[in-house]
C-alpha cells in the first residue's frame, strides 16, 4: 500500500516544457526513512542543470533537492524523529518536487518552531551553502574584504547578511542597479555592476590596491578570469557553481602567473556528509535566522503545477532571493 500524490517528473531533457505533473505512489517508509508531507519546496539553479541534462540522471526522474514539511510516517530504526515533527532538508535524493516523499533520516534536520516551512525551503540549500563557504571552505574571522559574485541571488543575499554579521566587508557583483540596491540592503559593503564595470579593476580600487584573500564564485565560465585577477597572491578562488556554464580547459599555469593562487571546487555534500555535521551547520544557520541577523528573502512563490514558469523566470535572471514552490 502507498499514498497517491502529485509530483513533477521529466521523461526527456530540454526546456521548461518537459516538466510534467504526474501522479506517483509513495510507498511506506523503509528502514531509516520517514515519509514527509511537504509544505514548501526550494527551487535552485541545479534543478535546471538536471532538466537540461547538463547533470545526468537516469530518465524518467523527478527534480528538486530542497524542502520542508511534517513527518507523516516513520520507518524502522528511526530514533530521533516521530510523526508530527517539523523537518527540513537542503540535499536529498533527486525528486523534491512532490506533495509527499520518503527521505533518508540522515539528510533531515528538525525545524525550530520559530522558522516557517517557507523560510526553511528558501534557506536550507542556500543557507547551508553560505554556511560552508563562509565558515568552512574559507573560515572568515571578521575584518576581511571579500568578493562574492551574484550577490543578489539566493545564496548571495544570505552571504551578504552573514558577512556583515561577521564584520566582513563583502563586495558583491550584480547585473543591475536594482540588484545592487538589494545586495546593499542585505549588508553588502560595496557592489560592482559587471555589465558596466571592470570587476577586477574595481576590486583593486575598492581595496586600495590590496585585492582580496578569497573570491566566492557561483557563476563559473564568465567570471573565472575576473575572479583570478581580483585575488591577492596565494589567495583562494572558491568556484562553487556554474550559472554561466562550467569552467573548462583550465591551464594550471595561470594560477602561478597570477600569484601562486589556490582554487577549490567545493560541494555542500562533502561538508555535511554526516547527520551530525549537517545538524551543526543547520543549527548555526537557524541561530542566525532566529537572532534576525539573517532574514530569508523569498522573492517569488509558485504553485507546484506552475513550476515551468518558475524555471523560465529563474533562467532568465528575473528572480531575486529565494524561489519556492508552495503546497498548501
Amino acid at each position: 500500500m502507498g499514498t497517491q500524490v502529485k509530483a513533477i517528473q521529466i521523461k526527456q531533457h530540454g526546456g521548461p516544457e518537459v516538466l510534467e505533473l504526474v501522479e506517483v505512489t509513495v510507498p511506506a517508509p523503509q528502514e531509516n526513512e520517514v515519509t514527509i508531507r511537504q509544505k514548501a519546496l526550494g527551487l535552485n539553479f541545479i534543478d535546471t542543470y538536471f532538466r537540461t541534462g547538463l547533470y545526468k540522471h537516469d530518465l524518467p526522474h523527478g527534480l528538486g533537492f530542497e524542502g520542508a514539511g511534517i513527518v507523516e510516517a516513520v520507518g524502522s530504526g528511526v530514533k530521533h524523529l516521530k510523526v508530527g515533527d517539523r523537518v527540513a532538508y537542503g540535499q536529498s535524493p533527486i525528486g523534491a518536487y512532490a506533495e509527499a516523499r520518503n527521505m533518508p533520516v540522515n539528510q533531515l534536520v528538525k525545524l525550530p518552531k520559530q522558522i516557517s516551512f517557507e523560510e526553511a525551503a528558501g534557506a536550507m540549500l542556500k543557507g547551508l551553502t553560505a554556511q560552508y563557504l563562509l565558515r568552512q571552505t574559507y573560515r572568515l574571522q571578521g575584518g576581511e574584504t571579500i568578493l562574492f559574485h551574484a550577490a543578489a541571488g539566493g545564496v548571495g543575499l544570505i552571504a551578504c547578511q552573514w558577512a556583515k554579521a561577521l564584520g566582513v566587508k563583502l563586495i558583491g557583483t550584480v547585473s543591475s542597479p536594482e540588484k545592487a540596491a538589494l545586495a546593499k540592503a542585505h549588508g553588502a559593503w560595496e557592489t560592482i555592476d559587471y555589465t558596466r564595470e571592470d570587476v577586477a579593476a574595481r576590486v583593486l580600487e575598492l581595496t586600495n590596491g590590496a585585492k582580496v584573500p578569497v573570491v566566492y564564485d557561483g557563476v563559473g565560465k564568465s567570471t573565472w578570469l575576473a575572479s583570478l585577477d581580483s585575488l591577492q597572491p596565494r589567495g583562494l578562488m572558491v568556484s562553487f557553481g556554474n550559472a554561466s556554464g562550467p569552467v573548462e580547459g583550465v591551464n594550471l599555469g595561470i594560477l602561478a602567473a597570477k600569484g601562486s593562487l589556490y582554487v577549490t571546487r567545493p560541494t555542500l555534500a562533502a561538508h555535511v556528509n554526516t547527520r551530525e555535521k549537517l545538524q551543526a551547520a543547520a543549527d548555526e544557520l537557524f541561530d542566525m535566522i532566529k537572532k534576525k541577523k539573517i532574514r530569508i528573502n523569498i522573492g517569488q512563490r509558485y504553485r507546484l503545477e506552475d513550476v515551468a514558469q518558475a524555471h523560465i523566470d529563474l533562467e532568465s535572471r528575473k528572480t531575486t532571493g529565494a524561489t519556492i514552490l508552495t503546497l498548501d
